[in-house]
């Protein structure tokens, strides 16, 4: 039996959260061993990271709810839509470079924020594998 919309609603919020939560943790710790801008590094890879996964959730479910639409029919989405799925790495992009470029953040700590999105999608495998891929909702 094939997992239902709410199965993967309930996932993708915890993905996003623990990748708020990973990146919150990390920055806290940077900041204690090596200072503000540590920590803001972090944090702000952290954010861009959430931010992009959660516009790629977003268009990428409305893009599917358009091909699903019979034919003829209008698809009820707007361009905004389109504009985050291109938008997203631009935003990434050039978020990053202005960063780079003006040397206002340390580029390590960058990349360790972007990161938490990873550590985020592989703790929720460890969680689906404990719990063993079980429904929302759904009794033992």
């Amino acid at each position: 039996m094939a997992p239902s919309e709410a199965y993967y609603r309930a996932v993708e919020r915890r993905i996003e959260r623990l990748t708020l939560l990973l990146g919150a943790g990390g920055a806290a710790y940077a900041g204690w061993r090596w200072g503000w801008k540590y920590a803001a590094g972090v944090a702000a890879g952290s954010v861009l990271m959430w931010l992009n996964f959660r516009w790629l959730d977003q268009s990428v479910g409305a893009l599917l709810q358009a091909a699903a639409q019979p034919e003829g029919q209008p698809v009820p989405n707007s361009r905004w839509i389109y504009a985050r799925f291109v938008g997203r790495m631009a935003l990434l992009i050039g978020a990053l470079y202005v960063i780079f470029k003006g040397a206002w953040l340390p580029g390590r700590a960058i990349l360790a924020g972007l990161f938490t999105l990873i550590a985020g999608v592989v703790l929720e495998l460890f969680y689906e594998l404990a719990t063993g891929f079980r429904e929302p909702g759904a009794g033992s």
